[in-house]
């Protein structure tokens, strides 16, 4: 009876000043709740499933709210929703957001992608190692690599020379089926993959043996990789098209190729500049010097202002590495290092406690070997 019946917002869990998103959203989240496929042989699930679709199907409607607020259950109409979906209009409600994630495939009229329609193959990866030199130059490497191609036999159709393919009886070439689900008032359906063609649409009776019906197979191919100058270390190269075949006509994908830079003992590389060392002797570093840089096109000449201190930083300008997409180059920076000389001679020795007397300086006492020192200290 109508007045055994609680109260529409409050089965839904609303006010009676509700907007019609917020009514949305209460009845998904307790259609989910209350789904009988989710609360299989129970009762009051299938019960309170019914109420809220009821209450739904009339607070939905502005005309049969307009009665409801004023009348109550007497109002409106019991025959339209009490038994579910049956007589209800579900307006903009999508079941298949609702319960997609519940079943495999979507609900009723919910569009599938075509099983036959042209795919882009999958892309696949390799690796190359190259030394710092061929990537301040740019190479050429050659690859071995396996991967899926289109079977020459039955070019990618799957079937034997001479036959071809049945559109699936069972799915009509679509790949999926409609299944019903629950039953009396509440009934509703949805889409599956088609078990009988396995979701592809078509059914090949005749295979072809050169692919086993796959219509691709796995051939092991040389592909030649050009690295630009400049490529970092880890940067990966795409090269469209040499990837696995696509499917139905559909495109290759692409082959990405990881690129590993070895080290070089003489550059360090900080984006597009690079960093050197160079020692240069405390003769050099006071009275100036031509000097012979090491750059990755060869040898430069430099030269060394008199007075240069230990740690002093020059630029060579447009001798860094070059830019990757072919912009101009970085630059080289040098940093001075002051070689201190060891084991001098006699007569060496004699001229540097001149230039020491000439500079002012007290003079420097006999030198004691390291070893020696270390010798006493341990006696």
């Amino acid at each position: 009876m109508a007045d055994q019946k609680r109260d529409y917002y409050e089965v839904l869990g609303v006010g009676k000043t509700a907007s019609d998103d917020e009514l949305k959203r209460a009845y998904r989240k307790l259609a989910k709740q209350y789904h009988p496929d989710m609360n299989p042989g129970n009762a009051e699930a299938e019960a309170k499933f019914k109420e809220v679709n009821e209450a739904y199907e009339v607070l939905s409607d502005k005309d049969k709210r307009a009665k409801y607020d004023q009348f109550g259950h007497a109002g409106v109409d019991p025959n339209f929703g009490a038994g579910g979906f049956g007589g209800f209009d579900m307006g903009d409600i999508d079941l298949g957001d609702i319960f997609g994630s519940f079943f495999g495939g979507g609900f009723g009229g919910q569009r599938q992608a075509d099983p036959n329609a042209p795919k882009r193959g999958a892309s696949i990866r390799a690796s190359i190692t190259i030394s710092f030199a061929e990537a301040m130059s740019g190479c050429e490497k050659e690859l071995n690599v396996p991967r899926m191609e289109s079977c020459d036999s039955c070019h990618g159709t799957g079937c034997a020379p001479g036959t071809t393919a049945e559109v699936c009886p069972d799915c009509r070439g679509t790949g999926q089926v409609r299944i019903q689900r629950g039953g009396g008032g509440f009934a509703f359906s949805t889409t599956a993959p088609c078990s009988k063609c396995r979701g592809t649409g078509k059914l090949i009776h005749q295979p072809c043996t050169g692919c086993r019906g796959s219509g691709e197979v796995r051939r092991q191919r040389k592909i030649k990789v050009r690295v630009p100058a400049g490529i970092y270390d880890g940067q990966t190269i795409s090269m469209r098209g040499q990837g696995n075949s696509g499917a139905n006509g559909g495109p290759a994908g692409d082959l990405l190729v990881n690129v590993a830079v070895l080290p070089d003992s003489r550059f360090e590389r900080d984006g597009n500049d690079l960093y050197t060392q160079r020692q240069v002797s405390f003769t050099q570093a006071a009275l100036g010097a031509e000097l012979d840089i090491e750059t990755i096109d060869g040898k430069v000449k430099y030269n060394l202002p008199a007075g240069t201190q230990p740690g002093t930083v020059f630029r060579l300008r447009g001798k860094g590495a070059p830019s990757v997409n072919g912009r101009g180059r970085g630059d080289q920076y040098v940093t001075v290092q002051i070689q201190v000389p060891t084991n001098l001679t006699s007569q060496q020795r004699d001229v540097l406690l001149a230039y020491a007397q000439a500079m002012g300086e007290s003079t420097p006492a006999p030198a004691t070997p390291v070893k020696d020192f270390f010798k006493k200290k341990k006696k």
